[in-house]
Order: structure tokens, then C-alpha cells, then sequence
């Protein structure tokens, strides 16, 4: 196995898949001759050509509906987008025709498609190059929304992601693009998509996280377990479909949740999770379910990022008033 960053196993991902399936396209702005702005197609257009890796115009709501058209033709498109504030003008497609296809014929033909983009913040970028609108999508039926955690995952995930019938979102934090070092295999493996992970097992609190918020957590933990809390850490690692099940087991073991999330606090992933544990495990809590999330702000500019994203000092905080709170 290979020590890869996150943004290596998302390339070591597109390679395997690209040699392994004709039908596989990846196409986007400054995807084929500089591989990208963050380096995620790097080699690949030398590898595989000009006709399987390309660059297009900017132009988002072009580029995610040629996606569209191929995916009905039979191939098997991953269509990137530079930024997650650029998603926006695609937002049509995606609404109308992406989510839409299988339902609109009757689930006679598939939309076999991904829209992988960077998300989130943490990195010091511009406007529109940090927001983390994962829930806007895991509203919308007929998506499935992916955000990994780690290189290993984020290698397995998007492998499932190209090979899945149905349009995949995913979202790669890119504050941990190359934060974090891991074995990764270099051959094809997958990850089921929906299937949260238990990242490490407790008995007092369970903590739901995904993406580049699983790294703060794990780093509030060292804290915790000096001060005897035993913290079930979940990586949610897909949005939509959620792993409900999982959440419900962990917290009729644990008594309490907290879930965190950067993204805003209105009617967030956080708000859904929660909701959830009150129908199926409301007579196992011991506290009051929480939620740590960014404010209903948009992500400020550079100078006042270190305002809005909490660090795991913050979370250490939430978790320990967590425990001392009595339903």
C-alpha cells in the first residue's frame, strides 16, 4: 500500500477507474492540462487522453448538463466543479434533471453520474470558496450526498460513487485535502455509500461528525479521555442515504449525542440527526441532544475566518457540558 493525502487517493480513485472503464469521463475547468486547481486529475489527461479527460468552459450549468446527456448515452461522466460556491449556477440541472431522470422515466433508465467539488473552509479563500451547503443537497430526492474523512475513505467512496447507477454528490473538504497522511491501496476497493463508521467505540456520549470535522473531534478526544469521558465517535461519511440505524444503536448505548458540523446551524444535518434520535431513542436519553455547528452566516473573508470555525477546544467544551446536563 501507498501513503497517500486525501487529494492523492481521489486521484489514485479516478485512475483505477478510468483504466478499468472505457465509459468513465472526468471533464471540468482546468481538469486536463493543469489537473486541476487543487491537483485531483494531475497525470491524467497525459494518461488517458483528451477525449476521457478535459477541460470545459466555464460554464458549471454546461458542464454538469453534458453530464447529463452522457450519462443517458451510456458512459459514465464525473464532472468536477472548481469551487463548492460554484455549484450554484448548475443548481437547475441538478434539480431538475440530475435528481429527476430515474424518477422521471419510471426507473427504467439509471443517471449514472458524480459531481465531485471541493467544500468547505478553513483554507483562507475568497468568496464562494467556502461554503459547506451539503444539506441544501441531501434534500433534494434522488441524490446521494458523500463527504469522506480520510484518504482511505475518500478513495473507496468515490470508487462506489462512479460505479453507483443513481447521481452521486462529492464533497471533499478540502482544509484536509493534504492534512492527513494514510495507507491507502492502490488497487480497486470500495466503500459502501450509506453506511456510516464507528470510528472509535465509548460508553458515556456519542459524537456524530463527517468529513474535516472528524479530524477536530478526534483531536478533542485526547482531552477527554485524559478527563475519563468515553466519547463513540461516528463518521457519518454519507449524508444521504443516512445510516440511521447505526446513530440509533450508538446512542441507546450512550444516553447523549452531539453532532458537529461547520456548516450553518439551520435546518442542518445536525437538525436532522437529532430529530431522528427523538423518535427512535428518546426514552434512552440521559441529556438533551446537541448540536455544535457554524453560525447562519455566510463564511467570511480571510481575515475573520479564525471567528467562525470552531476549533476543537470549542468542541472538548460542548461535549463537557454535554455530560453535565440532565434530561
Amino acid at each position: 500500500m501507498a501513503v497517500m493525502t486525501m487529494i492523492q487517493a481521489v486521484n489514485s480513485a479516478l485512475n483505477v477507474k478510468l483504466a478499468d472503464d472505457e465509459r468513465v469521463l472526468c471533464f471540468g475547468e482546468d481538469v486536463g492540462v493543469e489537473g486541476g486547481v487543487f491537483r485531483a486529475t494531475d497525470g491524467l489527461q497525459k494518461k488517458y487522453g483528451v477525449k476521457r479527460v478535459f477541460d470545459t468552459p466555464l460554464a458549471e450549468s454546461s458542464i454538469v448538463g453534458a453530464a447529463v446527456g452522457m450519462a443517458i448515452a451510456g458512459l459514465r461522466p464525473i464532472a468536477e466543479i472548481q469551487f463548492d460556491g460554484f455549484v450554484h449556477p448548475a443548481f437547475n440541472q441538478i434539480v431538475s434533471h440530475v435528481a429527476r431522470f430515474r424518477y422521471r422515466t419510471r426507473g427504467k433508465m439509471p443517471l449514472p453520474m458524480v459531481i465531485r467539488f471541493p467544500n468547505g473552509g478553513g483554507v483562507r479563500a475568497l468568496e464562494l470558496h467556502s461554503d459547506s451547503l451539503e444539506a441544501v443537497y441531501g434534500h433534494i430526492p434522488g441524490l446521494k450526498v458523500v463527504m469522506p474523512s480520510t484518504p482511505y475513505d475518500a478513495k473507496g467512496l468515490l470508487i462506489s460513487a462512479i460505479e453507483d447507477n443513481d447521481p452521486v454528490i462529492f464533497m471533499e473538504p478540502k482544509r484536509i485535502y493534504r492534512a492527513i497522511k494514510q495507507e491507502v491501496p492502490e488497487g480497486l476497493y470500495r466503500i459502501p455509500i450509506g453506511k456510516a463508521r464507528i470510528l472509535s467505540e465509548g460508553t458515556h456520549i456519542t459524537v456524530v461528525a463527517y468529513g474535516a470535522m472528524v479530524r477536530l473531534v478526534q483531536q478533542a478526544m485526547v482531552d477527554l479521555k485524559k478527563d475519563g469521558i468515553s466519547v463513540e465517535l461516528i463518521d457519518l461519511r454519507t449524508i444521504y442515504p443516512l445510516d440511521t440505524a447505526t446513530i440509533i444503536e450508538s446512542v441507546k448505548k450512550t444516553g447523549r449525542i452531539l453532532v458537529v458540523h461547520e456548516s450553518p446551524r439551520s435546518f442542518g444535518v445536525a437538525a436532522e440527526i437529532i430529530a431522528r434520535v427523538n423518535e427512535e431513542a428518546f426514552f434512552h436519553l440521559e441529556a438533551p441532544p446537541a448540536r455544535l455547528t457554524g453560525n447562519d452566516t455566510i463564511p467570511p473573508l480571510p481575515k475573520s475566518e479564525d471567528l467562525y470555525f470552531f476549533p476543537a477546544e470549542r468542541i472538548y467544551y460542548e461535549i463537557k457540558r454535554v455530560m453535565e446536563a440532565n434530561a
